[in-house]
């Protein structure tokens, strides 16, 4: 299997002027939960569609699995799975004569795969589509992809308006295929459920990737230093000002500043000084990444310049 499941560079695509991804730079290792996070209408689904070959690009270059889904779209789609948030199936059938329809497409051994699948997720192969709940409906959908035995999994918002229960056992499978040497790409805004599972993310924001990395690289990097002043009106000393700082957040003395690259020296320095208190060093969680990669940045108020995004929209870049 291929080191890299997905290379993207230099991708850009534009829907009149409605500029939608913006010089994608994006490498998926082979073996992982790869999220791609973004707030509505932040590209995700437009990215997909690229990757798996219904939509061309404006400029870029795109691999998926050593194939262009370009000029190789029907070779690529047999060695992919690939779920939308909803599912297009034909209601009339039941779920076993939909397995049946699906087997034309693939393998010898298509049937007997999904009736391992249907029996796993509690599948009622006599019941026709129409009459499944949006659960049951996810499940099948995913046993019909999991029954070709793909290399790479693409899920769309895959756990929408599922109930928890049902969303917790479709994210527990993620794992599981993770570890039986699967790629799994999930594109989804649930921030925090998403973290339970994923061991690399990507947060695409106004169309360009801000953040990209291993997860638990990505937390370390970002440090939330959190501390209070005596006189909110002072100056920090030079330890905190001398940080690299680029967002600031102030509740009367008390301070919180997200930090790159924060020192076990410098945090003691800071926390020797005179002047200040309760000082806290805090790991970020991906859901504060994700509002850092998002949000306008706040500089502190002792610093000159004015409000401005995070470098580049990119929270590595010093």
């Amino acid at each position: 299997m291929e080191t890299s499941t997905i290379h993207i560079e230099g991708l850009s695509k534009r829907f009149g002027n409605n500029q939608v991804l913006r010089d994608v730079q994006l490498e998926i290792p082979a073996g992982c939960v790869y999220a791609l996070l973004g707030e509505n209408g932040a590209g995700k689904t437009t990215l997909i569609r690229i990757l798996m070959g219904y939509v061309k690009p404006n400029a870029g270059t795109v691999k998926v699995l050593g194939l262009s889904p370009q000029r190789e779209p029907f070779a690529l789609r047999r060695r992919v799975g690939y779920v939308s948030d909803f599912p297009v199936l034909y209601d009339w059938m039941t779920v076993k004569q939909i397995a049946w329809f699906c087997s034309a497409f693939y393998s010898a051994n298509y049937s007997e795969s999904f009736g391992r699948w249907a029996t796993q997720f509690d599948l009622p192969q006599e019941t026709r589509i129409r009459y499944l709940s949006k659960g049951m409906r996810a499940k099948t959908a995913l046993a019909l992809v999991l029954a070709s035995d793909p290399d790479l999994l693409v899920f769309d918002e895959p756990t929408s308006g599922l109930d928890p229960l049902v969303r917790k056992e479709f994210l527990r499978s993620m794992v599981d295929l993770a570890a039986q040497g699967k790629t799994v790409l999930l594109s989804s805004h649930q921030v925090q459920e998403v973290e339970r599972v994923a061991d690399h993310v990507a947060i695409l924001h106004a169309g360009k990737i801000a953040l990209n990395g291993e997860l638990d690289q990505l937390k370390d990097t970002v440090a939330l230093l959190r501390f209070s002043l005596h006189d909110p009106l002072a100056i920090p000393p030079a330890s905190i000002l001398n940080l690299q700082s680029f967002h600031c957040e102030i509740q009367g003395r008390s301070i919180q500043l997200a930090v790159r690259q924060l020192s076990a020296e410098a945090f003691e320095q800071i926390k020797n000084e005179t002047g200040i208190t309760d000082v806290q060093w805090i790991r970020p969680s991906l859901e504060e990444l994700f509002i850092l990669s998002t949000r306008e940045s706040q500089a502190p108020p002792w610093q000159a310049s004015p409000n401005k995004k995070i470098p580049g929209g990119n929270l590595l870049r010093a």
